[in-house]
């Protein structure tokens, strides 16, 4: 067995050890620890990436590559079968590029917190233990080890917050938290009904005897198996209930009579059970997107948060949100999500518009680029909504675009916060005459954000509205006038940058009387080139050159639609029969 993606999941685990093993007083031994683990991880990141095959992957259920699967919890219940929990992770289309993000952004975090001189080794500490928890969501496919590191990510980051915030930073960390332990409860009782309705077949295969231990079922046995479910012949006792999202992908492999069967007729408010549990999963993850009415966590969270760890957040964990509703959403409630594509692409429009509206309203630098990723993170529910191939490839590559920007704009703001500990656009002009390599990279990070031809974000983006134009012929998913809507969002996008752009960098030089004393205005130093830098080189270059990701993401891609709309249509036509008898 292959143990690529555990190494990727664990190296910073490992780190964090030798980190707790050092004096505290090694300041330096400590963030050099931290560096190299996430830059082996990295390292392991860029390795995996060049060496997988985006052409092998043939649906949204098999075709996973560096797959490791062990048995991790399991045992007996008698009569009510067997107890599974697997460690279970792959990669594959949809996780590829989230997973080469994350360990760009890992290493560029460390950097940015080189300055952190606060209790540096718990910093340290739970930096690791983030990167580990984020890299462990999007390599799971046990949707149990999913969820273990989807809420081991809300403590690192609440005390990441909560201490070396600013002085609102216990409040913002509280309302972080309790935002996303909401999310995550809805999730949880999704999670516990499809346990109770969905076999692995191999697993009960085995437990009949029909198959040696550890020995892989054929395709032939699996599609038996299915059959013998469906006609009621396997006995309660030898069924294997499993969390594997792969196994959920597959409606053979729901019980009979079970709440989420498509055939159950169980409703709740008038809706069939599988629909709310669709709304509920869904909730849980655009908390996380975040999408509104769900997202005044983030503004404060960002604004309250030190500059690396806004980084983090923007770029990463933001993106959490949106791969859980490709990985796991869509692909298990496909008969929901065509139901209700609608009602998430109108989400999507208004998160773009109502984002934008509020960053265009903003004085402070840093709350306008964080509801700018409210604004952009619509465009992912938009293509997603749409079903179609440009649509979907456009979220995503929307995901990885936003991840290489949104870090490069936090760290932006870092840069002049530092000098000046100050953010407010009115406090500044003419910051171009004393700063021209930093407003260099600003111009860069605004034009990228904007979505500029020659930079990633306008790839994403123009996918996003193609996929979004044509779906009402292709899939029939969305009415075309919130395509129409969502350019809006992007002439605002221009808007509120330029605006911003004019006010703090051109004309003659001005500083606020009050922070005439304090602040250090001088261009940047030779670690914030290296934060910078790689993020504009990267940002162009999937701009210039977007089949690097494409290449990757395509078959993937098709799978997943091709598997939501055959399943979804399929699945609304038995629900509305059994609905109107």
């Amino acid at each position: 067995m292959n143990y690529t993606l555990s190494s990727l999941i664990f190296l910073p685990l490992l780190a964090a050890l030798v980190v707790l093993l050092l004096p505290t007083r090694m300041q330096q031994g400590i963030k050099a620890v931290t560096l190299g683990g996430t830059l082996l991880q990295l390292a392991v990141a860029v390795w995996l990436y060049l060496g997988f095959d985006g052409a092998s992957v043939a649906n949204g259920q098999t075709g996973y590559q560096f797959v490791e699967k062990l048995n991790w919890i399991g045992f007996s219940l008698g009569n009510l079968g067997r107890f599974q929990i697997e460690y279970f992770v792959g990669v594959d289309g949809v996780s590829i590029g989230m997973v080469l993000l994350t360990g760009i952004v890992g290493v560029i975090g460390v950097i940015s917190s080189w300055n952190i001189n606060k209790n540096v080794k718990g910093y340290f500490l739970l930096y690791l233990l983030l990167m580990t928890s984020v890299m462990g969501c999007f390599l799971a496919l046990d949707f149990f080890l999913f969820y273990l590191f989807f809420e081991f990510m809300l403590l690192p980051m609440y005390f990441l917050i909560g201490i070396w915030g600013g002085p609102k930073r216990e409040y913002a960390a509280l309302k972080f938290f309790i935002y996303t332990l909401i999310g995550s409860l809805f999730i949880l009782v999704v999670m516990i009904g499809l346990y109770t309705s969905v076999i692995d077949p191999e697993a009960t295969a085995q437990q009949m005897g029909l198959v040696g231990q550890n020995v892989p079922a054929s395709l032939d046995l699996i599609r038996q198996m299915q059959q013998m479910l469906q006609q009621g012949t396997i006995a309660e006792a030898d069924m294997v209930r499993t969390f594997s999202i792969p196994a959920m992908m597959e409606p053979a492999n729901f019980i009979p009579g079970s709440l989420l069967h498509v055939f159950s007729g169980v409703t709740l408010f008038d809706l069939p059970l599988r629909f709310v549990a669709f709304l509920l999963v869904l909730a849980g993850f655009l908390i996380k997107v975040p999408s509104v009415p769900v997202h005044t966590w983030l503004p404060d969270a960002h604004v309250e948060a030190p500059t690396p760890i806004s980084v983090l957040l923007a770029a990463i964990l933001l993106k959490v949100g949106g791969y859980g509703l490709i990985r796991i959403v869509y692909p298990v409630f496909p008969d929901a999500g065509a139901y209700f594509s609608t009602f998430v692409g109108g989400l999507g429009v208004l998160s773009i518009i109502y984002g934008a509206l509020c960053a265009l309203a903003m004085n402070d630098l840093k709350k306008l680029i964080a509801y700018s990723s409210v604004s952009h993170m619509g465009f992912v529910l938009l293509g997603l909504a749409s079903l179609t191939n440009e649509g979907v490839n456009g979220a995503i590559y929307m995901m990885f675009s936003h991840g290489l920007i949104s870090a490069m704009l936090f760290l932006v703001v870092g840069v002049i916060y530092d000098r000046a500990h100050d953010r407010m656009i009115l406090n500044f002009r003419g910051l171009a005459r004393r700063m021209p390599a930093y407003t260099a990279f600003v111009v860069v990070a605004f034009f990228a954000s904007l979505g500029l031809p020659g930079f990633s974000g306008f790839i994403a983006e123009l996918l996003v509205l193609l996929g979004s134009f044509s779906a009402p012929e292709a899939t029939g998913m969305l009415p075309r006038w919130m395509a129409v809507v969502a350019v809006i969002g992007l002439l605002l996008s221009a808007a509120y940058y330029l605006w911003a752009l004019q006010r703090m960098f051109f004309g003659k030089y001005w500083i606020f009387p009050e922070l005439r004393e304090k602040a250090i205005i001088s261009d940047l130093t030779k670690r914030e080139y290296l934060m910078l830098v790689p993020l504009a080189i990267l940002a162009l270059l999937f701009g210039i050159f977007p089949h690097l990701l494409l290449d990757k993401t395509g078959m993937s891609v098709t799978g997943f639609t091709e598997l939501v709309l055959r399943n979804g249509q399929e699945q609304l036509n038995i629900l509305q029969a059994i609905l109107h008898k």
